[in-house]
């Protein structure tokens, strides 16, 4: 009997359309004869939409044809199984039923622990991080605490909220000024390098934190590696074994990686690596489309130390699934920092996979695996007591009427 995996994508996110990509790129990679691939997209506004037709680039082009041919659906437990039923109708039918959910979502929103919570709450099996390794993995003020903490190798930084800014903008200023310029500016919790300013004076520093204030409440600024080389690693597992990719070196013309770098290319009509001939038409490649030279043009002692440093930063977070880690080398003094995770990267960072020899449909049999091991290992826990303690507890809350008026 084939498994039944909810391919969840999509949601009110600034990557939306790069979650689009990357899902659709999975979809189309998974093996048919071990699964029934159940596509489940969130649009921006929120609303859950399941359909055949959802595995189609094309059908993005216009959303008003999703609303109309694809069925909107909850997802809920209901009497034993994980359902996917119908919000709207006479009859509200069960359209789907699912038993392991496939969250190939990124940024703020759904990568972050949110949708990871609902999945929780509910109680179905899912692939990826859990609540806290995908909040601390989309935050990059918290990561870089806990990575601090851990005596992992990271630039100078600082970081504060968007109201102390406006509070104590000279106090703040002042602290980023000790740092040495150019500084890098981002805002904490977003992705694909939207709202980043790299700045090499004071005016430049008080524009880029005007412009990641749009975007975020929490901003960070860092020091940027002028002699730079960006390398990212992928690292799949959780806590208790961890494996690593190939390296590969990113190339890129700006100070960071954009997200036209990321996902637009050198041009915008690019093809889907591994989609069906409908869904490679118009759009780009998703990570894969960026500039890369794999393997990374670096010795063995900093590739083994990058191996290392990555599999101790993705188990500090508690990480699971399969995450890419992006490294900044100084060149001039050969000092390798650790940048960012991403618990759910672009393109599921299957080029590194593959570059290992290990086949995109591998490395998601081996997210879903994971998966169902993580939930095993969550179940096996206690988290709740048979006893009731509120039972024959009045405290002088005798009958209904008198705790209603109590909790008014």
């Amino acid at each position: 009997m084939k498994i039944r995996v909810g391919v969840i994508f999509g949601g009110e996110t600034v990557e939306h359309e790069v979650s689009i990509i990357s899902a659709i790129q999975a979809m189309n990679k998974m093996d048919e004869e071990k699964y029934d691939i159940i596509p489940i997209y969130i649009t921006k506004d929120r609303e859950w939409y399941t359909g055949d037709m959802l595995k189609d680039i094309e059908v993005y082009q216009d959303f008003d044809l999703i609303k109309k041919y694809s069925d909107n659906v909850v997802l809920y437990y209901k009497n034993g199984s994980y359902v996917l039923q119908k919000k709207k109708g006479l009859f509200k039918n069960i359209v789907k039923e699912i038993d392991i959910a496939f969250p190939i979502t990124h940024g703020t929103n759904v990568e972050d622990g949110v949708l990871q919570g609902y999945l929780q709450t509910i109680g179905i099996p899912y692939v990826g991080p859990n609540v806290y390794a995908g909040v601390v993995g989309q935050d990059k003020a918290f990561m870089k605490d806990v990575w601090k903490s851990a005596n992992l190798p990271i630039t100078n930084y600082i970081w504060f909220y968007d109201i102390d800014y406006k509070q104590n903008e000279e106090e703040i200023l002042e602290k980023a000024k000790k740092m040495k310029f150019p500084l890098i500016v981002k805002p904490a919790t977003t992705g694909s390098s939207v709202g980043i300013s790299v700045c090499q004076n004071e005016q430049q520093l008080k524009d880029g934190i005007d412009e990641a204030i749009q975007y975020d409440s929490k901003i960070i600024i860092e020091e940027v590696v002028e002699k730079l080389k960006e390398v990212n690693i992928a690292v799949i597992g959780n806590y208790e074994n961890q494996k690593v990719s190939e390296i590969e070196e990113v190339l890129s013309a700006n100070k960071f990686l954009t997200y036209t770098d990321k996902y637009i290319g050198n041009g915008k009509n690019g093809k889907i690596k591994g989609a069906t001939k409908a869904a490679t038409k118009s759009t780009s490649k998703g990570m894969a489309s960026a500039n890369r030279k794999i393997p990374a043009e670096i010795d063995e002692k900093m590739r083994k130390e990058i191996e290392d440093i990555a599999m101790k930063a993705f188990k500090v977070l508690g990480s699971s699934g399969n995450s890419r880690i992006d490294f900044l080398i100084d060149e001039e003094n050969n000092k390798v920092y650790i940048n960012e995770i991403n618990s759910i990267p672009g393109s599921l960072a299957f080029y590194l996979w593959d570059a290992k020899n290990t086949n995109f449909s591998q490395v998601l049999d081996d997210m879903i695996n994971i998966g169902i091991k993580d939930y095993k290992k969550r179940t096996s826990k206690t988290h709740s007591f048979e006893t009731n303690i509120l039972k024959g507890f009045t405290n002088g809350l005798k009958g209904t009427k008198g705790v209603k008026g109590k909790l008014r």
